[in-house]
């Protein structure tokens, strides 16, 4: 059991720590970005509990429309809802940097959990397989959530809405490629590589962008207490 959690929990601790060992300023404390973890491994259970009626019920009649399309939205509806709601307003959130944190520690919060439960019922031989897709996406997917919650948070008021609604649809709009991606079982192999090299290169950008967005905000709050 202490081998299989350690190999559940590792890569979503290791993707964590690359991001958070990143920020060259001022880094946030660690209790509010545990608890944000725990936000996001919280919701694993309703999540899973809405997707299991849903497939009980026979909601969807395709596999697209409920394992692409409404599992994708579903997951991210809720990382989005509990960032605006826990921590959008959250005196800690203090640059644009740390809309990467929070977003990828609620991201590993719940990937953690879900990949948890998936090695207790396909055993340890998926590990590998899994740390390398969903849970790196899931990181991914909550760095880009977080990358315009954090540019929304700082943004002038007429730019808030559409940034804040970007949070929510660039990382469903990827996910959604992800999931579906699975359904081409002949060719997954071929089209996951270069998506998810994409998807890297897509989050580490914002990232960057978010790091440099982060230092002005520090240069320019120094320059009003120094004056």
């Amino acid at each position: 059991m202490f081998v299989l959690l350690t190999l559940a929990i590792a890569p979503g601790l290791a993707l964590f720590s690359y991001f958070y060992l990143r920020k060259q300023i001022a880094k946030e404390p660690s209790r509010t970005l545990f608890h944000t973890f725990i936000y996001g491994a919280m919701m694993t259970f309703p999540i899973l509990f809405i997707q299991h009626v849903f497939e009980e019920e026979e909601i969807f009649s395709h596999v697209f429309f409920r394992d692409v399309m409404f599992t994708s939205g579903l997951e991210e509806f809720f990382k989005w809802l509990i960032l605006l709601i826990a921590i959008y307003r959250h005196v800690e959130f203090q640059d644009a940097y740390d809309g990467i944190l929070y977003g990828a520690s609620i991201s590993l919060g719940f990937a953690t959990v879900e990949n948890v439960l998936y090695l207790l019922t396909y055993g340890t031989d998926i590990a590998f397989v899994r740390a390398l897709l969903p849970v790196s996406s899931h990181a991914l997917f909550g760095v880009v959530m977080g990358y315009y919650v954090g540019k929304a948070k700082f943004a002038p008021a007429q730019n808030k809405k559409i940034l804040l609604f970007m949070a929510f649809i660039a990382p469903y709009s990827l996910h959604f490629i992800y999931n579906g991606i699975f359904l081409v079982r002949q060719f997954s192999l071929y089209i996951m590589v270069p998506f998810m090299l994409f998807l890297w290169w897509f989050a580490l950008t914002r990232v960057k962008q978010a790091h440099i967005d982060a230092m002005h905000q520090f240069r320019q709050k120094a320059r009003t207490n120094h004056t």
